[in-house]
């Protein structure tokens, strides 16, 4: 291998976690790769997180953030605390197989061609069911998990490019991050993934599926569910934020039949849910904050190496693999796939 296996910083974001660090630790210490570091970067947690760390892992890189900053201040602390050629992004409620570290770093120096690595993720609790096999992306301003919820296939067992990669288990080459930036800290929560999965793309980053490594996640181990409040308005915000960052004005216009159906379907969610609040309050930050996500906007194209055309065709075929995955797992749920197929039709 032409890069070597023990140049790669783990970085894992804690936030009241203290139960979960135990089993993450543990499994990173049974790595096959043995010269790794581990930086934790702790969101000004109250659990005793820190002082856990220190006592009983104190070989552990610890980052004290006096308050919660969110995901991407965590993780752009931690990013920056090394310079380590590989980066490793690990949710603390995850744990790896002995092996995982192994097949990522082998795949990144086999193919020096692409820029960062997202293994098979799957259900911790139920481990023949995905928690995500690499990003895809909807073109009405979000990312979808490939395979999130579907129980593992031979499908999904192919590795291959893929458009992004989730940023709760993610290997990247660091000197990405000084090229086109760390995670927007704006975002605070939910979706920084995905913006950063556009700005990869868009600089003409690629990434890569390696199916051999494998992650179980817990998920939602931070928020406490997967739909509440908080979890909805900083989605509803972040998709516009998304949206103002990445879509020149022809593009917005290209895309906005999409755009419509995704946000109005989002509503519709939200409310039944009964987070029409929370919805509100989305909309009414990325409202406050269209100026400055524009500027971003401009930021950012100073970086791009596709043209429109081509960043288009990139979105579309994201969204096509999202759709397919979508339409697999209703599938096994035994629900119907008419609205999806119609959609599909219409505008894939």
């Amino acid at each position: 291998m032409s890069e070597r296996l023990e140049a790669v910083n783990i970085v894992i974001p804690n936030w009241n976690g203290l139960r979960f660090l135990p089993d993450c630790l543990a499994s990173i210490e049974r790595q096959q790769c043995l010269d790794w570091r581990i930086t934790v970067v702790d969101n000004g947690s109250t659990d005793g997180s820190a002082e856990y760390l220190r006592k009983a892992y104190p070989q552990v890189h610890l980052i004290s953030l006096p308050e919660n900053r969110g995901f991407s201040a965590a993780v752009n602390a931690g990013i920056l605390s090394s310079v380590c050629p590989f980066v490793f992004l690990l949710n603390n409620d995850t744990e790896l197989p002995p092996d995982c570290l192994y097949h990522l770093l082998n795949a990144a120096a086999e193919l020096p061609e692409f820029d960062f690595f997202a293994p098979k993720m799957l259900s911790f609790h139920e481990r023949s069911i995905l928690d995500g096999a690499g990003d895809g992306y909807l073109r009405g301003g979000a990312g979808y998990r490939l395979g999130t919820m579907e129980r593992d296939s031979a499908c999904y067992s192919q590795p291959g490019p893929v458009f992004g990669a989730c940023a709760g288990a993610a290997l990247y080459r660091r000197n990405i991050f000084d090229s086109i930036g760390l995670f927007d800290e704006d975002f605070f929560a939910y979706l920084e993934d995905v913006d950063l999965n556009l700005r990869l793309n868009r600089s003409g980053c690629k990434g890569y599926y390696v199916p051999a490594a494998t992650v179980y996640h817990i998920g939602s181990a931070s928020s406490g569910s997967k739909f509440n409040p908080f979890t909805i308005r900083l989605s509803t915000r972040n998709s516009f934020y998304v949206l103002l960052k990445h879509y020149s004005l022809p593009l917005f216009f290209r895309f906005l039949p999409v755009i419509a159906v995704y946000q109005f379907l989002w509503l519709i969610f939200s409310v039944k849910k009964g987070h029409c609040r929370a919805w509100c309050q989305g909309i009414a930050e990325a409202l406050a904050n269209c100026s400055a996500m524009w500027k971003k906007r401009e930021e950012i194209s100073r970086h791009d190496r596709l043209a429109m055309a081509e960043f288009a065709a990139v979105l579309l075929q994201a969204e096509r693999a999202a759709v397919a995955s979508i339409m697999r797992r209703r599938q096994e749920q035994g629900k119907g796939n008419s609205l999806l197929r119609l959609y599909k039709n219409i505008f894939l």
